[in-house]
């Protein structure tokens, strides 16, 4: 009676209903099953969904799909990271509460994703702008400022003046915001900081349980975040005070060639270096230039570089020498102590600013059989060697006398063992409205005191107005700010800032477990069964931001009794993004392509075929409008496969086991079938290579077209068709669960793909009865010969020998060696 149109549309809507109403992807905590939860990494509600947005949960679905069928309980939920700038800017823009704005994204989105076919418990979803989320993060806050892990101070921030907010170094991109790029200027101000300096070594320790999970590239990257460096902290008198100026330092061995100093323009000892001396006005200029520089350019190799001297010197404890002070602009307040012992000739940092000022240098290091020149070096020796121009450490090999060099200068206190790292504390003030207010009280007379937990949440009024210059209205309103003292009941000022985004994607994972619980953050039960993540998928853009901040907010919990879990993620897919001629898609590049357009067009398992089809997930995708057209007619294809099957095949079931033996022709397809099992199977568990998948399919595919008229003539055949087709579907399924929904429905199955079991492939069905060997003379190729498996060495270099186009090529020559590789090639040497 043949299927009709196959009609995308009509098909994925019934199927999407379906599941919907049987409630088909629910789930709760299992202990009799084994868990897996899988999660992409949540949006932020801009209100269409992008290329980007369609390939990451793609892959998703399918890993937890394909999870599901292999027998595991599987959590796969959605939600909106949904405070942020962009609200602010579109309130702005159409003179609406970010709130309204927000929420009507939400909906549309939700909507666009649903239209793809994901396989979310969207019971789970919640959004963290809701106050029913927040409050728990604020909870959160106050448990960690009550343990000293939350501290208010002033100090130099990053600023953004077109966002009007403070950003934390993370999000100062080569001097850029990262949100707007506009360039970061350096202001003073009073922020609110989370101690993640105190979990620095257990974040850097336990990377190594990463290993394997984690791409080494994102692993590398945290570590040099944290950048620890093991060295010493040396005390260097100031001339004429009583004072100090201690540095952290990695080469100890060195400071007998140290001859200037170098500080951070925002040293608290610049000021007072220069008091009454002629060069303050000068010093004081620099240090507003370079102050207003961004910490990331400072840093960077390539900077010139460029200092101003104090007028003050320092001694050098080992050598007694007189040191100059400079103020310079590549020494950072954040590294170490914001002061550098300059070692010209063995640093090359510091061999250019010496050359550039004319400043002293000292060879100390020597390589070893070597003696350096000064006059002759053209740049710094940083390579190991023997100490020289070193006093009682002379001849000493540079490693050591790091130690020997600190335990002597220990004795007399101007030196101490220490260790560094260049991760700095999380500032999480932000000025901005669209956050989770920042729950604590000013008051005169008690200080900073906290919200009551009773008081719980500090919600966002709903009345406010946005400024059109983007300044955050809670400052300017009366109904916010101005409270009453919890403590002693005078009129007080509630804190206006906010908590840095984030903050909420630090712990969102933790509360899809249990996300409607309203009496904690999370069932601590369903936390404990259903975490850590197992397969986390998203950007390579977040592996210094949310996933720093996710280990480390996983860690603070965990101490504070939250969880016992200690990482929020066991394994981590970054896939890569989508391109369209050759460049990330984007507005201003013109090159965005619409998904809902080529959903509508195509439909949603094309659209999802072509994007796993077209790349592995960690490579970068190139967009091809013909790639989608070829999706979409290897879909009708399968679909007039299907018709042409009708009233041919029965429900068998995928990988059908014979009762009885099959002819040749239905050997082949079955043989065809395992093997496509057996590489579907790898592929997927193999790092979710499902271009590969997809294209063994797309091969079983094309033996069933060849085969399915001969075999339509027997039973045997009938049955060798009716399981290769069903395979084709299982196997298709997680990856186009629309139309194998329907195929499987037409062919006679009871209930939904989704519940079955992924197949297993049967080892004996992969033995073949014929093998292809390559024939060659001389060492090139010359012909293809099909031998039965069980032939015999004499056998198959009879037949190769006889080959018509071997007799060619050996004609009137010697055979001197005939060289047999069983079961791949043969080799005739002919002289």
């Amino acid at each position: 009676m043949g299927f009709g149109k196959y009609e995308p549309e009509l098909i994925e809507k019934k199927w999407q209903k379906e599941w919907t109403d049987t409630g088909a992807f629910n789930v709760e905590a299992d202990e009799s099953r084994p868990k897996y939860y899988v999660l992409e990494m949540f949006p932020y509600p801009s209100g269409k969904i992008h290329m980007g947005h369609v390939r990451n949960y793609s892959i998703g679905d399918v890993v937890a799909r394909y999870k599901r069928m292999k027998g595991f309980n599987v959590l796969h939920p959605m939600g909106w990271d949904a405070f942020g700038l962009p609200a602010e800017n579109a309130a702005i823009k159409h003179n609406t509460h970010p709130a309204e704005w927000t929420y009507a994204n939400i909906d549309d989105m939700r909507t666009q994703l649903k239209r793809l076919g994901y396989s979310y418990d969207w019971r789970r979803e919640m959004a963290t702008c809701h106050p029913g989320y927040y409050k728990w993060e604020q909870q959160f806050f106050l448990k960690f400022l009550e343990k000293g892990l939350v501290y208010r101070k002033k100090s130099p921030v990053n600023w953004c003046e077109t966002c009007h907010t403070v950003l934390a170094n993370e999000q100062v991109e080569e001097g850029l915001c990262w949100r707007c790029d506009t360039q970061v200027e350096q202001k003073e101000l009073s922020q609110w900081f989370m101690r993640i300096t105190d979990y620095a070594e257990e974040l850097l320790d336990s990377l190594s349980d990463l290993e394997g999970g984690w791409p080494d590239r994102v692993i590398t990257m945290q570590r040099n975040w944290i950048g620890k460096s093991i060295g010493a902290e040396l005390n260097f008198e100031i001339e004429g005070c009583d004072d100090t100026i201690s540095v952290f330092t990695t080469r100890p061995d060195t400071l007998y060639g140290a001859t200037f100093m170098s500080l951070a323009a925002e040293h608290p000892m610049v000021e007072k270096l220069i008091a009454d001396r002629p060069e303050a006005e000068k010093v004081r200029e620099f240090v507003t230039k370079v102050s207003n520089m961004d910490r990331i350019v400072r840093g960077a190799d390539d900077l010139e570089k460029e200092g101003v001297f104090t007028g003050a010197y320092c001694i050098n404890p080992l050598s007694g020498q007189k040191m100059p002070i400079y103020v310079a602009n590549f020494v950072l307040m954040g590294y170490g102590t914001g002061a550098v012992m300059a070692v010209p000739a063995h640093d090359q940092r510091d061999y250019e600013f010496a050359k550039k000022y004319d400043l002293p240098m000292q060879v100390v290091i020597q390589p070893e059989g070597e003696t350096l020149n000064l006059s002759e070096m053209t740049e710094a020796y940083t390579a190991p060697g023997v100490l020289t121009n070193s006093g009682e450490f002379d001849n000493m090999s540079n490693e050591d006398a790091k130690g020997a060099i600190v335990d002597y200068l220990g004795k007399s206190g101007k030196g101490k063992k220490s260790v560094n790292y260049r991760l700095r504390d999380w500032n999480i003030s932000r000025q901005r409205f669209w956050g989770s207010p920042i729950p604590v009280i000013y008051c005169d007379h008690c200080g900073i005191v906290p919200v009551p937990e009773q008081d719980l949440p500090v919600v966002l009024p709903e009345d406010a107005v946005m400024n059109e210059d983007g300044r955050s209205p809670l400052p300017e309103m009366e109904s916010f700010y101005n409270v009453v003292c919890p403590t002693c009941g005078k009129m007080a000022q509630r804190e206006t800032d906010t908590m840095d985004t984030f903050v909420e994607s630090s712990w969102y994972f933790m509360r899809y477990t249990d996300a409607r619980k309203a009496g904690a953050p999370f069932n601590r039960d369903a936390l404990e069964y259903w975490a850590p993540v197992d397969q986390y998928i998203g950007g390579i853009e977040h592996a210094i931001l949310h996933l720093l901040y996710a280990r480390f907010f996983t860690k603070l919990l965990r101490d504070e009794g939250y969880t016992s879990l200690s990482e929020p993620f066991k394994n981590l897919l970054t896939q890569g993004m989508v391109l369209k001629d050759g460049a990330k898609m984007s507005k201003s590049k013109g090159n965005v392509v619409d998904p809902n357009s080529m959903i509508a067009k195509y439909g949603a398992d094309a659209t999802r075929l072509f994007i796993l089809f077209a790349s592995p997930p960690e490579k970068d995708l190139e967009w091809s409008d013909q790639g989608l057209e070829g999706a979409s007619r290897f879909l009708n294809r399968i679909w007039r496969l299907a018709e042409d099957l009708e009233g041919k095949i029965a429900p068998v079931g995928a990988c059908a086991k014979p009762s009885a033996e099959l002819p040749s022709e239905a050997k082949k397809l079955r043989r065809k079938e395992h093997e496509t099992v057996s590489r579907a199977s790898r592929d997927m568990e193999n790092k979710f290579q499902f271009n590969t998948v997809i294209a063994a399919s797309m091969e079983l595919v094309n033996e069933i077209y060849s085969l399915k008229e001969k075999l339509s003539e027997t039973e045997e055949g009938r049955f060798a068709l009716s399981s290769a087709f069903s395979t084709v579907l299982t196997v298709l399924s997680p990856i186009t669960p629309h139309i194998c929904e329907e195929l499987w429905a037409n062919a006679g199955y009871e209930g939904s793909i989704s519940t079955v079991a992924w197949p297993e492939f049967d080892e004996s069905a992969l033995v073949t009865d014929e093998l292809l060997i390559i024939i060659q003379v001389n060492g090139k190729m010359r012909a293809k010969l099909s031998v039965a498996a069980s032939a015999s060495k004499e056998e198959i270099e009879k037949s190769a020998l006889g080959h018509e186009n071997v007799t060619k090529h050996t004609e009137g020559k010697d055979i001197k060696k005939i060289i047999v590789v069983p079961g791949k090639l043969v080799n005739i040497v002919a002289k």
